[in-house]
């Protein structure tokens, strides 16, 4: 049997799960403004993959990398989403929202 499949998947899904309160607590911490921290580790991690020959690794590399350009978009978000009030706003950067 060839359980790689199952592996990245399962690995795809935890990576996921992490990212999530990256995103929140990098909101909260940094505001927007360290969307380039995301865009820089996926360009990192997608150039990885591509020079990886493993056959496990690389597709990994590759989320981690899709899943930290996906991130630059969700920071926007979650500004957005502390703005409605359904995250706590930092008291430190209260000047930054709407």
């Amino acid at each position: 049997m060839n359980y790689s499949g199952l592996i990245i998947a399962v690995i795809t899904f935890l990576v996921i799960g992490v990212f999530h309160p990256i995103v929140i607590k990098g909101e909260y911490y940094f505001g927007t403004r360290c969307w380039w921290v995301f865009l820089l580790a996926g360009i990192a991690f997608i150039v990885a993959s591509l020079l990886v020959s493993d056959n496990m690794l690389s597709p990994i590399l590759g989320v981690v990398g899709c899943s930290c350009l996906w991130s630059i978009l969700e920071i926007f978000e979650q500004k957005e989403r502390v703005e409605k009030g359904w995250f706590p706003k930092n008291p430190k950067r209260k000047h930054e929202y709407k």
